[in-house]
């Protein structure tokens, strides 16, 4: 049985995590540079980290990681621009 992310944030404590100051930042169809951009977030966005996966290495305002942050189905960003406080993971791995 697959829960939505809508029920998954109804049931859990979900945390939003900030993304670097005055970056409008690009949201990739999978864990990497090399995935199409699907949307670029707004300045000051907060961001659910459902899940992480490794992929290609970034470096930007929270150091330099090939950790990528899933913030929806099939929606990745570079975990070097969101403020997690951690250069590890902060989530399970995406299955």
């Amino acid at each position: 049985m697959s829960i939505d992310r809508a029920e998954e944030a109804a049931t859990t404590s979900l945390r939003y995590y900030s993304v670097a100051p005055d970056v409008r930042l690009n949201v990739r169809s999978g864990p990497g540079t090399s995935y199409n951009i699907v949307r670029v977030l707004a300045v000051g966005a907060k961001v659910p980290v459902f899940c992480q996966s490794p992929g290609t290495t970034v470096s930007g305002p929270y150091g330099t990681t090939n950790i990528w942050d899933n913030i929806d189905n099939g929606e990745y960003v570079s975990d070097a621009y969101v403020e997690t406080g951690s250069d590890g993971y902060i989530a399970p791995r995406c299955g």
